[in-house]
């Protein structure tokens, strides 16, 4: 039979007294979650009761209460804001990633929903998840996704606030960010990351820099496991590889395929154009190799054309597939496949592809079917 695992109950007793008479609430938090893990083989009830209140407070209420009681962190020079502060996260249309990035996301979300599972198994939910990808790929909506699904309010670092001008000045700011997302039950979202936490081993880089990553590193590891720190970065060789290993998760973000394209597009337009399946595939072939960031603005360009010209939205929409990064032998194929599914005609597609029409006619004009004249020639 397993030995019976040793306690100590005066000894947790008072560092919890002690800890809590701090008033630092992420570190009570902590040690019951070790007094969880470390009375379960011998109490399973106790600490899974323990571990069952540990989720359930503070309410999902309690970190908006508790926003309007602390103001927020500001620079001390600047009297800006070092944060911005989503209250309630809102997306404009459901966000697309791809299977392994959704997967890993979930994962997330499952952890925080179920940490009694955790529990059971000695483990904690994932703190620290870090994003790694090229710009407008859905790092940001996924910090936006995942605080809406969590019902937390987003955090989000205000980089041009937090770098201050000061030497010294810096360090501090970004500490009181963190310390200040500590006592809220709340998702951290520190963007551009590698802007903070370059390599020490950087020449270029000056004393100040170096010392940041220091502080970063200290408030990662007494990050607790109540709270969710995001950090995104596009430019992940620039990263301290000490800050690196704090993150958990690294969760990869790749530039959209023909297929998540398509599906974006949907999700953009439907709710505006009802003919959108008709396009959508056309257009993500038009969009191949482009981020989510640079499809949105070229769609909302094109509605915004088309509500001020007065104009139908599918000469727009067609007039994106001209992009001159475009092959002519793809521009071609787009727009016979326009013409062929109806969508323009054939003068129109070649003005906004810039096709000649008889290149056009060419590719979609119908076989003649074989048959014999009167004379009894072969008209094929």
């Amino acid at each position: 039979m397993p030995e019976p695992v040793k306690t100590n109950i005066e000894a947790d007793f008072l560092q919890l007294a002690r800890t809590a008479l701090s008033g630092r609430i992420q570190d009570v938090q902590v040690v019951l979650r070790r007094a969880a893990k470390r009375y379960h083989q011998a109490v399973p009830q106790f600490a899974e009761a323990l571990t069952s209140l540990l989720h359930e407070a503070p309410s999902p209420a309690s970190p908006l209460r508790r926003q309007a009681e602390v103001p927020l962190p500001v620079d001390i020079d600047s009297r800006l804001h070092l944060m911005r502060v989503e209250t309630e996260p809102v997306l404009d249309h459901e966000p697309v990633f791809s299977p392994e990035c959704e997967a890993a996301l979930r994962q997330i979300v499952e952890e925080r929903r179920n940490p009694q599972a955790l529990a059971r198994a000695g483990l904690d939910p994932a703190r620290a998840a870090l994003f790694v990808g090229p710009p407008g790929v859905g790092k940001t909506m996924a910090a936006y996704w995942l605080a809406r699904e969590l019902k937390r309010p987003l955090l989000i670092l205000d980089l041009a606030a937090v770098m201050s001008s000061l030497l010294g000045r810096t360090g501090s700011n970004l500490r009181h960010v963190l310390e200040y997302a500590k006592t809220i039950d709340c998702i951290l979202l520190l963007d551009e990351l590698d802007a903070i936490a370059k390599r020490r081993d950087d020449r270029g880089e000056i004393g100040e820099l170096k010392r940041l990553v220091t502080v970063l590193i200290q408030q990662i590891d007494d990050w607790p496991t109540s709270g969710v720190l995001l950090a995104a970065t596009n430019h992940p060789d620039l990263l301290d590889p000490a800050i690196w290993r704090r993150f958990e998760l690294h969760v990869e973000f790749p530039l959209p395929n023909q297929e998540a394209i398509t599906r974006f597009i949907d999700a953009t337009l439907s709710p505006y154009f009802p003919a959108t399946t008709q396009w959508s595939g056309l257009l993500a072939a038009g969009f191949a190799g482009r981020s989510f960031s640079d499809i949105e603005r070229d769609l909302s360009a094109a509605r915004r054309s088309a509500a001020l010209g007065n104009v139908p939205l599918e000469e727009q929409l067609a007039g994106l597939l001209t992009n001159k990064s475009i092959a002519k032998a793809k521009r071609i194929q787009l727009a016979t496949a326009i013409v062929g599914r109806g969508l323009l005609s054939q003068r129109k597609a070649g003005e906004l592809t810039g096709v000649a029409r008889d290149t056009i006619r060419s590719r979609t004009a119908k076989p003649r079917k074989k048959g014999r004249s009167r004379n009894g020639r072969d008209t094929s």
